[in-house]
């Protein structure tokens, strides 16, 4: 057996970092790897360096910030270093099974580096259930009489409204049939799924060290859990019906926060529930490691790209506009063999340290082109330090595989252990909050409050945008919209979908 170190990089979508037991949370969500977090590093305060998914994963897998190649760059350019090509250049054997999410799929350059990767995007899609049905064709009598009563809403008033209610509630009742079971609305491959394309591989690669990488969907929207998760959270039997009339209610774009309320908390039971099944799969996956006798050789890093939002600020779902905790705060857990748990500091963690990180604890090169570097020895000796994460995004890009829908102003948030700031570039205006004072972001300080933090934080800001601009690598670079505009020439316009983010 090899002495050198194996890693297992496990990221779920859309997990905050509130919602997982060894954060904190008070619902059984994770109880497999609470018990695992007490051999491990937990570390409080990991912050991404972007959200959603697309400004999330490059300083995840390539330890860079999602917008220092441009904004009108997604994902990994051609040949670029990541955590993949590292451990393929140090003699690791390396593979990564993701749920379907298009963002990181070999369109966006995430495959670089594998020896074995697989999207599942191959597979058909499953129906956008998230959305109310309404499969009463447009040429029926309900469809002409909703365009005509539509085009006249507004001059309705309060009966506009009562309108709406009564034609989603026929939709949902009467023009669609009743789906049969959950796992038909399911659009993405559920955590089992994956795990058993993992531990195939795994049985299949001998005694070579290897790196493994899973994304799992089980949280993200539309919410639909399996039928054992809801029995592990111990819950009341779903049903299809109401689990589709829940995602439908939460999707509707004409309720606002305080008509929307009267659902949060069975939608936030729903996305438990889907935690729930991730650390099921967990403790499987681990399970089997230690049945082949790899665990006790194995690095296991857990964590997520971002959040969910549920009405926390008036928001649902985790749009790029808006960088509050609920969506840049995520879990991390690192195992790593023969290391004795510390208490770990509580300044933040920036992800984009991770992957020197994970590097550094197996004892493998960190590719000199990272721009995060190692906390391996902080994690190992408990100290803490005067780390500041930041975070950014383009606002409203919602739609990243249309190009000219990421060249939008950009947010930036600047977060340290107790304040952080939040700075939209158009139109201008910056929040500062206190993190230790208002933990939910509640109230942003007055601008003559706490003047040092701002102006420490604005110039943190302004070193961070400069250094973007003037540092950036201008052949890789060109490498990326080299491939984007192979793509856009290879494809019709009107094929460039978004799919989930």
């Amino acid at each position: 057996m090899t002495s050198r170190k194996s890693v297992v990089l496990v990221t779920v979508d859309c997990l905050r970092a509130d919602h997982v037991g060894f954060m904190g949370y008070d619902r059984p969500t994770t109880p497999f790897l609470d018990l695992l977090a007490a051999d491990s590093f937990v570390v409080p305060t990991a912050i991404v360096a972007g959200a959603p998914t697309y400004y999330s994963f490059p300083a995840i897998l390539a330890s860079r910030y999602s917008l220092a190649l441009g904004r009108d760059v997604l994902g990994l350019a051609p040949g670029e270093p990541n955590l993949a090509s590292a451990f393929t250049q140090a003699g690791y054997t390396t593979a990564a099974f993701g749920a379907a999410n298009p963002y990181i799929s070999s369109r966006f350059g995430y495959e670089q580096g594998f020896d074995t990767f697989r999207d599942f995007l191959d597979a058909p899609p499953a129906p956008l259930s998230d959305t109310a049905p309404t499969a009463i064709g447009r040429n029926g009598w309900a469809s002409r009489l909703n365009r005509k009563l539509q085009a006249i809403r507004n001059a309705l008033g309060p009966l506009g409204s009562a309108y709406d209610e009564l034609y989603f509630q026929y939709c949902q009742r009467f023009a669609s049939p009743a789906p049969g079971s959950l796992d038909t609305l399911r659009r993405f491959p559920a955590a089992d799924v994956i795990v058993d394309q993992a531990q195939a591989w795994l049985a299949s690669i001998g005694d070579a060290p290897f790196f493994l990488w899973l994304h799992l969907m089980d949280p993200h929207s539309p919410y639909y859990p399996t039928e054992n998760a809801v029995e592990l959270m111990g819950g009341a039997p779903l049903t299809p019906f109401r689990a589709r009339y829940l995602n439908s209610s939460w999707n509707r774009s004409d309720l606002g926060p305080s008509r929307l309320h009267r659902y949060r908390d069975d939608v936030v039971a729903l996305y438990d529930s889907g935690v729930r099944w991730v650390d099921a799969q967990m403790e499987r996956l681990v399970e089997g490691l230690r049945r082949s006798g790899l665990w006790d050789g194995c690095i296991f890093a857990f964590t997520a790209d971002h959040g969910e939002e549920f009405l926390d600020h008036g928001g649902r779902y985790h749009p790029p506009s808006r960088l509050m905790e609920e969506l840049i705060h995520v879990p991390l857990l690192v195992r790593v063999p023969d290391a004795a748990k510390r208490e770990v500091f509580r300044s933040p963690f920036s992800m984009l340290h991770l992957s020197p990180t994970l590097l550094d604890a197996a004892d493998v090169p960190i590719p000199s082109a990272f721009q995060g570097r190692s906390l391996w020895e902080q994690l190992r000796e408990g100290r803490n330090g005067e780390e500041v994460a930041i975070s950014e995004s383009v606002a409203d890009c919602t739609n990243p595989f249309r190009p000219e829908n990421r060249l939008g102003p950009r947010v930036l948030a600047v977060r340290e252990h107790r304040f952080k700031l939040v700075i939209h570039f158009e139109p201008r205006a910056e929040y500062l909050y206190d993190l230790e004072a208002d933990p939910h972001e509640r109230a942003p300080l007055p601008a003559s409050a706490e003047k040092p933090a701002r102006r420490r934080l604005l110039e943190r800001a302004r070193v961070h945008v400069q250094r973007s601009i003037s540092g950036r690598d201008n052949g890789t670079r060109m490498r990326a919209r080299l491939r984007e505009l192979r793509l856009e020439w290879g494809k019709p316009a009107d094929k460039a979908a978004p799919l989930a983010s």
